[in-house]
């Protein structure tokens, strides 16, 4: 993985534009898909990877919001035009953000932060609880070799599989499945409350997908370096995500939501404490430039 502290994961690499609603679509319960035309910032951006966004013209909330990037948006010649973001409505600022239409002013700066690494195993395993779900179909299309992002475009040789483990309260939460279905996932899902798929934790989908496909499974061996999961949602769900995946011996990155300020690195406000790999010991970390995406392990939860 690169060093988190490469200066191209810093702000001076950030791109502040007005720009303006395309879509607000709401694609499950209180959960809506924002897709805004900015054609500079879709270039650059890629999967993990977010913008900082505000409502134009507007002093309350004063600040902007992390979302990250769910997709870009692509023109007829198949040139990134746009990005696509998906918000839970909690709060004022996406309170706020549900009532805009078509047409409405935003403000956004990005790309910001260090995004995924480049998938380069042979399984990627995704795992998702709540409004986690949203940096994955950026990263599965790439995964798959499907699609490129970034400037230069990242390349390297796509993954043969891709299981996407989702869970959430109850099924109105599960947003946008078809998609991910549609994409070529083997999509396995839970529910909190039974009301669709697993009774339980998104994480007993995780224990049976790994022991399915590590020696001793039902399903042809793999060994765990050809296997990676990468994770986002609540805090405890991806510490027990870590945990899993340190007992089964295979790396695993997770996408940190720390709540932001700035998104540039001047606040201080979304630390994290992360591990020294050297020297055993732990300092903080800035989410939103040397994260989101931190390795698991390195985290102290």
């Amino acid at each position: 993985m690169s060093h988190p502290l490469s200066a191209r994961y810093y702000s001076d690499r950030a791109l502040q534009c007005r720009v303006t609603i395309v879509e607000n679509l709401r694609i499950a319960k209180d959960t809506y898909r924002l897709r805004v035309h900015c054609p500079e910032i879709a270039a650059r951006i890629v999967p993990g990877q977010f913008v900082m966004v505000r409502i134009a013209d507007c002093d309350d909330p004063l600040l902007g919001r992390p979302l990250a990037l769910y997709d870009t948006v692509l023109d007829d010649s198949g040139n990134p035009v746009g990005i696509d973001i998906v918000y839970l409505v909690l709060g004022k600022m996406t309170s706020r953000l549900v009532g805009l239409s078509t047409g409405a002013p935003l403000e956004i700066w990005g790309p910001l932060g260090n995004g995924f690494p480049p998938p380069e195993v042979e399984h990627l395993v995704m795992v998702a609880g709540g409004i986690g779900q949203t940096p994955f179909p950026a990263l599965a299309q790439e995964a798959f070799g499907h699609r490129v992002y970034g400037d230069p475009p990242r390349k390297f040789s796509p993954v043969s599989r891709v299981t996407f483990c989702y869970g959430a309260r109850t099924a109105d939460y599960l947003a946008d499945v078809p998609r991910f279905e549609a994409l070529g996932i083997d999509v396995r899902l839970s529910t909190d409350d039974g009301s669709f798929g697993h009774h339980g934790l998104v994480t007993d989908l995780l224990r049976d997908t790994l022991a399915e496909a590590l020696p001793g499974g039902q399903h042809e061996a793999q060994q765990p370096s050809s296997l990676r999961i990468v994770c986002c949602g609540p805090e405890p769900m991806m510490e027990a995500t870590a945990e899993i995946a340190s007992q089964a011996n295979v790396p695993c990155q997770v996408s940190l939501e720390t709540p932001m300020a700035c998104g540039i690195g001047i606040c201080f406000s979304c630390v994290t404490r992360v591990r020294d790999s050297e020297e055993g010991d732990w300092d903080y970390k800035r989410t939103c430039v040397e994260g989101p995406i931190f390795d698991a392990q390195q985290i102290v939860w």
